[in-house]
């Protein structure tokens, strides 16, 4: 899905994932073997392509990384407020849409979720800034969404950024371990997490109950 067509409808939708090819072939080799380990004879033989072919579409190993990861956390980011957009309700609903978006995006694109989260040391001073940015951008909004809902009463957290680190951060490490044949689903992992995160913040259910992690 491209960025540009995700909605409020369609924020839940995860299609075949449409990277250049050469992103793709990249994405594969460094999910295998590191950006390290990784060259670009081994790209352009996962792109199916040339060495030439593939410096004619980027410069060199290191603007392909960064295309990688800029373009997962565009991809999460408009999926994130797309879900925010979406709650129909207050603090509580904003809330988990957007665990639940995390959750999903980190099982569905795991691949590229993975990359965007461990290969932050492999970026040059300028793109790490940017990636750094992208990913404090991300944070914030969850922070947002717990101070509002401490601020409606919704949530009893005490430490709202505290917690709010922590639900992010158990949400972004699902990318390590999530495999499709596993246990659970990626939406009924969604909802367990949901659980878990609501208890984090001190939530409580539309009727007015605690919620039981």
């Amino acid at each position: 899905m491209s960025t540009d067509a995700v909605s409020a409808d369609t924020w839940h939708d995860y299609a075949r994932s449409q990277l250049h090819p050469v992103l793709e072939g990249a994405l594969h080799c460094f999910t295998l073997h590191g950006y390290h380990g990784t060259t670009i004879r081994m790209i352009a033989a996962a792109s199916r392509l040339s060495v030439a072919g593939v410096y004619h579409h980027y410069p060199s190993k290191h603007a392909i990384l960064v295309a990688v990861m800029s373009q997962a956390m565009e991809d999460l980011w408009q999926r994130s407020i797309a879900a925010d957009a979406a709650a129909q309700g207050g603090p509580v609903d904003r809330f988990v849409n957007i665990v639940t978006c995390l959750l999903e995006f980190h099982t569905q694109r795991r691949d590229e979720a993975f990359i965007a989260l461990t290969e932050i040391r492999s970026l040059e001073a300028n793109a790490r800034a940017d990636h750094i940015a992208k990913r404090d951008r991300q944070q914030r909004l969850v922070e947002s969404v717990v101070e509002d809902g401490v601020a409606a009463g919704a949530f009893t957290t005490e430490h709202p950024r505290d917690a709010s680190r922590a639900v992010v951060t158990m949400c972004t490490s699902v990318s390590d371990w999530y495999r499709p044949d596993g246990a659970l689903s990626s939406s009924e992992l969604a909802a367990r997490y949901c659980g878990i995160a609501l208890g984090a913040v001190g939530g409580h259910t539309q009727t007015g109950g605690p919620v039981s992690a």
